[in-house]
């Protein structure tokens, strides 16, 4: 039904008294019911209607028990309840169901089949009624969907609600839309024209794009794990279940899991409970990325606060608790840039990868953030803000992985630095050890040589000791019978020795034993063997005839008498005994001493002071 106003303005105009009240009254009716059941001009179709929107062209009532019936509502909108939507494109957060009002005109001189499709995916259930246009305004209903009801039982296999409605030419259309979210929940009061083979073309598109979306995040996770199975490490194994958490969620939220995985049976919670599963995943793998817990504790405690709120807003689908659910899942998506500033404040500490990671997750932040602005009502809904999320997200993941390559390149590089330094520092450690143990080794050679001399040599004059006498005489034997060489063996002891050590001390005894050996050392050979037995008993054995052993003795007496030490009791002088045996064929070390020793006798005997020959 149309109005001519033109027509009822120049009746108005009429000169005729009776008829000026008349048509004063009658186009005061007309205006009244202008106001209210027409006050939006018809939405005009032409023949290839492509994805007009009638959100600017319709009018909208508040149904907050969600149980008004179809009468009720036409009563309401008879009496002008209906106003005009002045949002960008939700009601916010309510309670009940919205009702919309609009008209389609078939302008066109051909029958044209609609399809109306609703433009978001957060609704329960949609119903339609449509009459012609006329007084009556007797609505019947042309589609009754429901997100609960099978997916095989759609008039269209779309991921969105669709009815259809058929006009013929120069028809005009009244439909009365029911948006519930049965309960509360934001509604979109706004619908998308299309004619069937547009709409079916926007859905390949549509079908194509997500495809790619999710092969790309599949084609993410199978890298990251294997990667994680090659390398062990876990950033990756959290990396791979956040991607494959990624599929899940946006293949719910965007209708595909209902239409191929669970076409019955289907419940909005699912839709919450993939999403409360993916932020979890998200937030760990930036705990864990980010290592907020060591170095920025203060965020991490935010983080940490976005995780319980995740972990509500499961237990929250799980319980089918509506109204908390999407207060808890908004206050998660207005709360993402948490970690965009945590990532930044990282970098500012000298972590790279941390500012791609930033980068990575501004793109899902400010996705999801206009997400949350679009379903308050702040931000007008359309196919850029629609596919902003599911692209950023998309996005993010890509970045992300370059962000986490630049982790393991720098742990690596790190890796590298740490083992060239502990290389280093172990061949320093290797070169400061052999120096210790070539230090040692020579301290210990000198030592065991000390050890050894002091082993075979008397200790207070120096000569060699009656151990090393008897452990070096068998040898010096055995050399000079084997080459036929001549030896003789002497045996000295200082005369009346006892004696200078009561009278002079045993200090001064001491002394004359040393000055004894050094007369004795500057006379022989390095051949020759001297040695102290004990007290002031000494051996020599010397290479040489018997004329020459005995020259050397006598030699050596006169040397030693020589000697003279002054003490505090005057001055002292030695003499020496001395007894000489020599060698023959069968002349062992022991009978040659024994000889020698006998011979000392006799020069005792005799008077001391002189040598006597065995």
């Amino acid at each position: 039904m149309q109005i001519d106003t033109r027509s009822l303005a120049n009746n108005f105009l009429t000169p005729s008294i009776g008829t000026y009240a008349i048509n004063l009254l009658f186009l005061f009716l007309i205006l009244s019911l202008s106001t209210s059941i027409f006050a939006k001009e018809p939405i005009f179709i032409e023949e290839s209607v492509n994805g007009l929107s009638i959100k600017d062209s319709i009018m909208v009532w508040h149904d907050p028990s969600d149980q008004k019936s179809l009468e009720h509502v036409i009563e309401v909108f008879q009496a002008g309840g209906f106003e005009q939507f002045d949002s960008p494109g939700s009601t916010g957060f309510i309670k009940g169901a919205i009702w919309s009002h609009f008209t389609l005109q078939n302008v066109t001189t051909d029958k044209v089949e609609l399809a109306l499709e609703y433009v978001d995916h957060q609704l329960i259930s949609l119903e339609a009624f449509s009459t012609e246009q006329s007084a009556d305004l007797n609505f019947t209903s042309i589609a009754n969907l429901s997100l609960l009801d099978s997916f095989n039982e759609r008039e269209y296999p779309h991921i969105r609600f669709v009815f259809s409605t058929t006009l013929q030419p120069g028809q005009t259309q009244e439909f009365l839309v029911k948006y519930s979210s049965q309960g509360s929940g934001y509604v979109f009061p706004a619908l998308r024209i299309w004619t069937p083979s547009n709409l079916q073309k926007m859905q390949n598109l549509e079908s194509i794009g997500l495809s790619f979306l999710f092969g790309g995040l599949f084609l993410m996770f199978v890298f990251a794990f294997v990667v994680g199975l090659i390398t062990r490490r876990k950033l990756y194994f959290v990396y791979s279940i956040y991607a494959l958490a990624k599929i899940v969620a946006w293949a719910t939220i965007f209708g595909y899991t209902h239409k191929y995985v669970l076409s019955t049976n289907f419940h909005w919670s699912y839709i919450s409970i993939s999403g409360a599963f993916t932020i979890f995943c998200g937030l760990v793998f930036t705990r864990m990325f980010l290592e907020t817990r060591k170095y920025t504790p203060w965020l991490d405690k935010f983080l940490l606060f976005m995780i319980a709120n995740a972990v509500l807003l499961f237990v929250a689908a799980l319980l089918h608790i509506k109204a908390l659910a999407i207060l808890s899942i908004t206050v998660a998506l207005l709360l993402y840039p948490v970690a965009f500033i945590a990532g930044i404040r990282r970098w500012s500490q000298g972590s790279k990868e941390a500012l791609v990671y930033a980068v990575a997750w501004s793109f899902l932040a400010t996705g999801l953030v206009s997400q949350a602005l679009r379903d308050l009502g702040y931000v007008e809904h359309n196919f850029v803000n629609y596919y902003w999320p599911p692209l950023a997200s998309y996005t993010e993941m890509i970045v992300i992985i370059v962000a986490i390559g630049i982790k393991v390149l720098t742990l690596r590089q790190q890796k590298i630095v740490a083992e060239k330094q502990y290389r280093d520092e172990l061949e320093k450690s290797k070169i400061k050890l052999e120096v210790l143990v070539g230090e040692r080794t020579i301290e210990l050679q000198q030592q065991k040589l000390k050890a050894e001399i002091e082993a075979q040599t008397d200790s207070l004059t120096g000569t060699k000791n009656r151990r090393s006498f008897f452990s070096e005489s068998q040898k010096f034997i055995a050399d000079c019978k084997s080459q036929s060489l001549e030896f003789s063996l002497m045996m000295f002891d200082i005369d009346h020795f006892k004696s200078i050590n009561d009278t002079f001390g045993h200090a001064c005894g001491d002394e004359a034993l040393k000055m004894f050996c050094k007369i004795v050392k500057a006379r022989i050979r390095e051949t020759d063997i001297f040695a102290r037995l004990g007290g002031e008993e000494f051996s020599l054995l010397m290479v040489g005839s018997r004329e020459q052993a005995l020259q050397m003795a006598e030699r050596l007496r006169k040397d030693v008498g020589s000697i003279e030490i002054e003490t505090s009791k005057g001055t002292l002088t030695l003499t020496t005994s001395v007894g000489l045996s020599h060698m023959n064929a069968e002349n062992s070390i022991d009978e040659l001493m024994h000889q020698a020793d006998a011979a000392l006798y006799m020069a005792k005997h005799k008077g001391r002071n002189q040598v006597v020959e065995a």
